[in-house]
């Protein structure tokens, strides 16, 4: 057996050669010979699409490291000459080599960890291994379509491509169990979906995957210590970089490694011994409303998604209980229970005293106690706390999200090291939840928070499982949320954010000429975050 089509999906079995397999899915996609998404995929697709851009945008103008040293090094790969064959960066027009610039611009977009997260569960299909991945690589979409001078509808059909290879492949086989880094997924679904977007072969796919998987495996090391560097946030796009090298070696005749997912010496088989067969079926939705992209998550500011639960309790309870803003002294202690790989990742006691802003991303205690931090102050600024007012922020949930956003500030120098915010972490204690709540994990974020004041009096969230932003939350206006978001980021960009909020909605109307520009305009530089 190798390859089994339904009228909305490919199955490639283990038996088969699913490198080969998944070029030949990605043609046939992007050529329209397979393939009707429902308008409901497209849309959801775009909203990731603008979410990712727009947290890319805020971070070049804050002038954050990563980004900036590789939009510089990209500048260096001018194509020159007028023949062709460059795409830009951000906030430029400038043909640049693509690899390059999909480098930088892949980098920009996944600096602040804020957009978009899928957790690898589909039990429909059985398939719940439970890799994490996030949308770093619409970039790759993008510069793959103004490279075929393609429109703005063949670009989304790409992100849709994209999102469905790597976030199916994250359902079937966990990276983060053998200390992989979770971007591998995303640089095998970029060398497929930029390969048939430029006219490469099925085995010429192939190859490109298997030279990536071969020779450029990123571990998670680049996750782990106790304050974390550039290469923590910059894995997707280095690891892309590669992808797409591999892909244009390949298709100038350089031959990898085939069959990549039955390679006996490969990453698979390695981990999860077979007979010869891959561990793991695939299928891969073509038509229809069952796409990966539907089960992913949004992020509602800056903050790492296991934390959401965490977040999503205490407004619960500061909502249902204002007077807990009314003086930090009279909470006595905040303790938050969770599932792994939350606890293991974002409650490491490395992370209790972070550093940097990519450790403080990362620490449970951190975050919870800014939001907490950020809550009393406002109540303070609002007339309550201890003087006889009102503490209540906002009326409803959706309020409660967006008056306490977290924003790149909230993790500035001065944030990282504020006094009360130090203060309130001391008071947290993170707990593993057992068995009752990694059962529940990748379906939700099984998290409860308890708060005891010094009366002794406690107030319990209660489990939260689906906060807002998650795939299954059906409470919160997500449209709403996501608006605010965006403003409060692109704000930091431009002086003219709706300009750029509708440029990227825009995409699926675009013309060729219209997608050839659409990074073309002005980045505005603000201060740094530090």
């Amino acid at each position: 057996m190798t390859t089994q089509a339904t009228t909305t999906s490919v199955s490639l079995s283990r038996d088969s050669n699913q490198a080969l397999g998944i070029g030949q899915f990605a043609i046939n996609f992007m050529n329209g010979s397979i393939g009707e998404p429902d308008e409901a995929v497209l849309v959801r697709t775009l909203m990731f699409f603008t979410d990712s851009m727009i947290c890319g945008l805020s971070a070049i103008a804050l002038a954050t490291n990563a980004p900036t040293v590789l939009r510089e090094e990209a500048l260096s790969y001018e194509i020159s000459g007028g023949g062709g064959g460059g795409v830009p960066i951000f906030g430029s027009n400038k043909p640049l080599a693509p690899e390059k610039a999909i480098l930088a611009n892949c980098a920009a977009v996944r600096e602040w960890d804020s957009n978009g997260t899928n957790f690898g569960y589909n039990p429909k299909l059985g398939h719940t291994a439970g890799e994490f991945g996030h949308n770093d690589f619409y970039p790759v979409a993008v510069a793959a379509a103004q490279l075929a001078n393609q429109d703005g509808a063949y670009a989304l059909r790409g992100m849709v491509l994209l999102d469905e290879i790597r976030g199916r492949l994250a359902e079937v086989f966990s990276l983060k169990s053998y200390k992989i880094d979770h971007v591998v997924h995303g640089a095998i679904a970029s060398a497929a979906t930029y390969g048939a977007m430029r006219s490469a072969t099925a085995e010429q796919i192939e190859s490109a995957i298997g030279m990536t998987v071969a020779h450029y495996i990123p571990w998670r090391a680049i996750r782990a210590g106790k304050q974390l560097s550039d290469s923590k946030g910059a894995s997707a796009a280095i690891t892309t970089e590669a992808a797409i090298l591999s892909l244009q070696r390949s298709m100038r005749g350089f031959v990898g490694p085939g069959d990549i997912f039955r390679n006996p010496e490969a990453i698979w088989r390695q981990f999860e011994p077979t007979n010869g067969d891959s561990p793991f079926e695939l299928v891969l939705s073509h038509s229809g409303g069952d796409f990966a992209v539907m089960g992913m998550h949004f992020k509602l500011g800056l903050y790492e998604h296991q934390s959401a639960g965490a977040m999503q309790g205490l407004i619960d309870l500061i909502q249902r209980n204002p007077q807990l803003l009314e003086a930090p002294q009279n909470i006595a202690s905040i303790k938050i229970i969770a599932y792994e790989p939350a606890f293991g990742i974002i409650g490491d006691p490395a992370k209790r005293d972070p550093q940097t802003r990519q450790s403080a991303d990362h620490s449970m205690v951190y975050i919870i106690a800014t939001v907490l931090r950020k809550a009393m102050q406002l109540a303070q600024d609002s007339g309550g706390g201890g003087g006889g007012g009102s503490t209540t922020l906002a009326d409803t949930n959706d309020g409660y999200w967006k008056t306490l956003i977290l924003m790149p500030d909230d993790y500035n120098e001065q944030a990282i090291f504020d006094h009360q915010t130090r203060a309130l972490m001391e008071k947290v204690t993170f707990e593993h939840g057992g068995p009752e709540y990694d059962a529940k994990y990748p379906d939700g974020i099984p998290t409860s928070v308890i708060i005891t004041d010094t009366d002794g009096k406690t107030y319990d969230s209660g489990l939260v499982m689906y906060p807002a932003g998650h795939a299954r939350n059906t409470t919160a206006n997500l449209d709403e949320l996501l608006s605010h978001k965006w403003q409060a980021l692109g704000s930091l960009a431009s002086d003219d954010a709706s300009s750029i909020i509708d440029r990227f909605n825009a995409v699926p109307q675009l013309s060729t000429n219209d997608l050839a520009s659409l990074y073309d305009f002005q980045i505005i530089e603000r201060a740094g975050y530090e």
